[in-house]
């Protein structure tokens, strides 16, 4: 009949971040060397190199950033699961000799 409201509201569920999330060092065309050495490697987000990298020779002025990712894969490694179109379009070969149990078989 009567509910008791509760004292505290639950607090809304933090958007859920994947495990495989990942970042890449990006820097500009003048970066240092130590960024252009890592250019195109994405890392997990908790194993990425804090900026400015221990190499960076203008650390200062520092001009890198991450460029996130959800996965740290580049490509898909399954290739079938690109489309469903890419499924075999004919169709498998009847292999049923018997009649079924139904009397319409």
């Amino acid at each position: 009949m009567w509910r008791k409201e509760p004292k505290h509201k639950a607090a809304p569920a933090a958007a859920k971040r994947s495990n495989w999330h990942a970042v890449e060092v990006v820097s500009p065309k003048s970066g240092c060397p130590a960024a252009q050495a890592l250019k195109g490697q994405r890392f997990l987000s908790a194993e990425a190199p804090l900026l400015p990298l221990p190499d960076c020779i203008r650390s200062a002025l520092c001009g890198c950033l991450y460029r996130k990712y959800a996965d740290r894969r580049t490509e898909s490694r399954r290739e079938n699961d690109d489309t469903p179109l890419r499924r075999t379009l004919r169709p498998a070969q009847d292999r049923r000799t018997k009649r079924g149990r139904r009397r319409s078989d």
